[in-house]
């Protein structure tokens, strides 16, 4: 029972964590201290893409299930497994990731501009 709960867990912290990469800078936009993390989230995201890394929650999660009995994931991972084919056709996996990267780029953006803008102090009126 306790593997497949770890299996389990580890599935829905791999979905908050690509739903952070995905608006992470979004939130930003209201607090600011989550730019580093979604920063960082980022760089993962490009790195695992750019290098096919093998994520630690794949490994985890399929762990969990092994041990729980279960069938692990497959050798393609966690992607090909919940996402590709289900949330999106698998022949359209680059417009997929074109689309995380412009909302990411749309966040990062908007996130420079409301920080400008904070940081501007407004025009002072003189009649």
């Amino acid at each position: 029972m306790m593997y497949r709960l770890i299996g389990e867990a580890a599935m829905m912290l791999h979905f908050l964590f690509l739903a952070f990469m995905a608006v992470g800078g979004f939130l930003a936009w209201r607090r600011p201290r989550l730019i580093r993390a979604h920063l960082a989230v980022a760089a993962w995201g490009v790195a695992s893409v750019v290098t096919g890394m093998e994520c630690p929650l794949t490994v985890v999660e399929d762990w969990g299930r092994r041990n729980a009995g279960e069938q692990g994931l497959p050798p393609t991972g966690f992607i090909d497994h919940y996402i590709e084919g289900v949330i999106y056709p698998e022949e359209h996996t680059n417009l997929a990731r074109l689309a995380v990267a412009a909302l990411v780029l749309i966040s990062w953006a908007g996130y420079l501009l409301r920080r400008r803008r904070a940081a501007t102090p407004p025009p002072v009126n003189r009649k």
